[in-house]
């Protein structure tokens, strides 16, 4: 064991922990492998399924429900890499020092599943430790600490075998270490299946709030009026009184967004013009947030096209192709992204809405190379579902209120699922420190 007094002010933790724990070097209680082998298949070598680094990222425990990537390998690695129920697979480089070492425990046996590139195998010495303990303590923010701080890189970020071999750890007894693992195991199952349930209701949220925007954009509010054929797929019956158009009929504008070019600084600094991106749009009807500021030069020198208040912003190319929301105020936007800007019979809010429908619909019908792309062009064709102005406002303001409630609803739920997951992260803090001793009582308790 090692005397705790000797360890530096990044593991003070260590002091801390219950008079009977012990610390101990990782490599003193376990054997670390780095895997070689790659994601290739060469002929002569034998078949095998590689676990890789997204199978570890996204995934607690390894099991057979996992798809594994097909490779082969040499005998030799198939003996050293194939993986075995207790083993714990940890990522050993990522994009950020603080989300490297996450671990996944293997569960099941898997023959021919060999350990891949990017990843640190811990094998348990089954008398000294227990691989579930093990895993549970790497799932510890506060333990993985040792490994961001020795993390070394610039755009991506990597550990060594000694940074994982020199890994101090919480030593309890081997009975006591079950007992933290079976306690955290049915606890944190616990916890998921509740944050699981509030995912699905969260999902039920967003389906209503399409189901209630759509119903309200192509049938309007009452319930009553006759209805007739609009002639479009995925409008299909509109009030009587409603008329059917291309978005270019009620629209002023349908331009594509700039960038103005970033090697000229002087744009930047001190900007006051909301620049939107892609990654700036949520559920909501409004941006909020823009990418960046941009100042008037760029305007002035051409590199900058602005859209009015109130301008509808549709992402025309990429993965969230066919989103749309609307500014507040003057604004800008990317190329990737389209304004439009209403004509003086169309509210611009009511058409935000209207063009809501077409988010889950614009990635089917844009084209395709290795991108989807909708053209301000193929924009301008879509068609539209128009009441009279006055109807349009007051739709619009029934779906402010609808939307306002859906999104309170969202917060709480959001709130509940930070809340489980803040107290799952402690409850394995606790555990793993020390500071909540786990008992035979406690596990006889969860199962009442």
């Amino acid at each position: 064991m090692i005397n705790v007094a000797n360890l530096s002010p990044s593991v003070n933790w260590l002091n801390h922990l219950p008079d009977d724990w012990g610390v101990t070097r990782l490599a003193n209680v376990a054997d670390i492998f780095f895997s070689n082998v790659d994601k290739h298949t060469i002929e002569g070598e034998i078949p095998v399924r590689l676990c890789n680094y997204v199978d570890v990222y996204r995934n607690d425990r390894i099991t057979s429900d996992i798809e594994f990537m097909d490779a082969s390998a040499e005998a030799r690695e198939i003996e050293r890499f194939q993986i075995l129920i207790g083993d714990v697979l940890v990522t050993k480089d990522s994009e950020m020092p603080d989300d490297i070492a996450i671990p996944a425990l293997v569960v099941e046996s898997l023959p021919g599943v060999l350990c891949g590139y990017h990843l640190a195998m811990i094998r348990p010495r089954k008398h000294l430790v227990y691989g579930p303990y093990l895993a549970w303590l790497h799932s510890c923010k506060l333990f993985r600490s040792h490994y961001e701080a020795n993390a070394v890189g610039v755009t991506r970020f990597g550990l060594s075998q000694a940074d994982f071999k020199e890994a101090r750890i919480p030593l309890p007894t081997l009975t006591e270490q079950h007992r933290i693992a079976a306690y955290l195991d049915k606890t944190c199952a616990a916890i998921d299946t509740a944050i699981e349930a509030k995912g699905r209701q969260l999902e039920l949220l967003d389906a209503l709030r399409k189901s209630i925007i759509h119903k309200a954009v192509t049938r309007g509010l009452d319930d009553s009026v006759e209805l007739k054929d609009s002639g479009v797929e995925w409008i299909r019956l509109i009030p009587i009184h409603w008329r059917c158009e291309h978005l270019k009929r009620v629209s002023l504008k349908i331009q594509t967004g700039t960038t103005p070019p970033t090697e000229n600084t002087e744009y930047y600094v001190d900007g006051t013009i909301p620049w939107f991106a892609p990654g700036c749009y949520d559920k909501g009807i409004y941006l909020e947030e823009p990418a960046k500021l941009i100042n008037e030069l760029a305007y002035h020198d051409n590199k900058l096209r602005l859209f009015p208040a109130q301008s509808i912003f549709l992402i025309g190319i990429g993965a969230t192709i066919g989103k749309v929301a609307m500014t507040k105020i003057e604004a800008s936007c990317n190329q990737q992204i389209t304004g439009i800007v209403s004509r003086p019979e169309v509210s611009p809010k009511y058409m935000a809405y209207q063009m809501k429908i077409y988010e889950d619909i614009i990635p089917y019908i844009s084209k395709y190379t290795t991108l989807p792309i909708m053209d301000q062009v193929k924009i301008g064709y879509l068609r539209v579902a128009l009441p009279p102005r006055v109807e349009q406002e007051i739709i619009a303001n029934y779906l402010d209120d609808k939307m306002q409630q859906i999104a309170k609803l969202e917060s709480s739920l959001q709130n509940q699922i930070s809340s489980l997951e803040g107290y799952c992260k402690s409850l394995i803090h606790e555990c793993v420190t020390g500071k909540r001793r786990i008992t035979e009582k406690d596990l006889k308790d969860q199962y009442g």
